[in-house]
């Protein structure tokens, strides 16, 4: 059975939300809310371990307190790539697939962690495993609204028949020339929407830094490019929120309040039993 660990980096310093692992929501605090949620995956799946990566001794004090598995890396790590990689240089017994559950994703569904996982283990191809959701046309509207105000929030992918991913961009793609027919056709729009979750083969991630940043990469701000620019395959799992409410990371006290309003309203995110 190959062996998954889910990472967790953690870093203590933020602009906006100094000590943000530390911040508390709705009682808990958000370090522990994402642990909670890969302890919750590791028990549902075979071989699978998690760990936090950070390099303040304060996060430390925390996991240590809380028995979350922990570990100290580089305090120069500039992403949780970097720190994922850091984790997996410091191992003797390396885990073959790295899941890299950022430390302020508070409500990352459970199961998208586990689709990850499971497609890694059912795949003849992939080397990087990270999930999308299609777009209902309303969805698609919403996004469109967005981008007017913060043009870079949010990332789309084009994905082949293999579930291959062709190309990521912060500009929606594709472009729609005839919306009107598509729109009574079907209520989803080919418009598929990135969730920025990753899983690594242990090759994939190493390869990643031996590998200088690539020119889309650079433009986009999107390190994902740097794998399909070097011919890396990068496989695409479906997922769904199961009519819960979706919400990426914890940057500001307002997704802190937003937060909150959706764990009182849908409660916490659990795999069934």
């Amino acid at each position: 059975m190959h062996k998954t660990l889910i990472v967790i980096p953690a870093r203590y310093g933020s602009t906006r939300l100094p000590g943000k692992p530390l911040i508390k929501i709705a009682g808990r605090e958000m370090l522990l809310r994402v642990a909670d949620i890969a302890s919750d995956v590791c028990q549902h799946q075979a071989q699978c371990e998690y760990v936090v990566a950070t390099d303040d001794e304060r996060i430390v004090q925390l996991c240590e307190q809380n028995q979350v598995p922990c570990v100290m890396t580089s305090e120069h790590c500039s992403s949780g790539t970097e720190r994922c990689y850091d984790v997996l240089q410091q191992l003797a017994d390396k885990p073959d697939f790295i899941v890299n559950l950022q430390g302020d994703n508070p409500l990352c569904p459970p199961w998208f962690i586990s689709s990850l996982i499971e497609s890694w283990r059912a795949s003849d191809v992939g080397e990087v495993f990270t999930p999308y959701v299609e777009l209902t046309w309303q969805e698609l509207d919403k996004l469109r609204e967005v981008k007017k105000s913060t043009p870079f929030s949010g990332t789309t992918v084009q994905i082949n028949k293999a579930q291959l991913a062709l190309t990521f961009s912060k500009n929606i793609i594709p472009a729609i020339r005839k919306e009107a027919n598509m729109r009574a056709a079907s209520e989803l729009s080919p418009v598929k929407r990135h969730i920025g979750l990753y899983g690594y083969t242990a090759k994939a991630l190493e390869a990643y830094f031996s590998l200088p940043e690539s020119t889309y990469e650079s433009c986009e701000g999107l390190e994902q490019m740097r794998f399909l620019e070097n011919e890396m395959a990068v496989k695409m799992v479906p997922v769904s929120y199961q009519g819960r409410t979706g919400m990426s990371g914890v940057d500001s006290p307002e997704d802190i309040e937003r937060a909150e309003a959706i764990i009182a309203s849908d409660g916490e995110y659990k795999l069934t039993p």
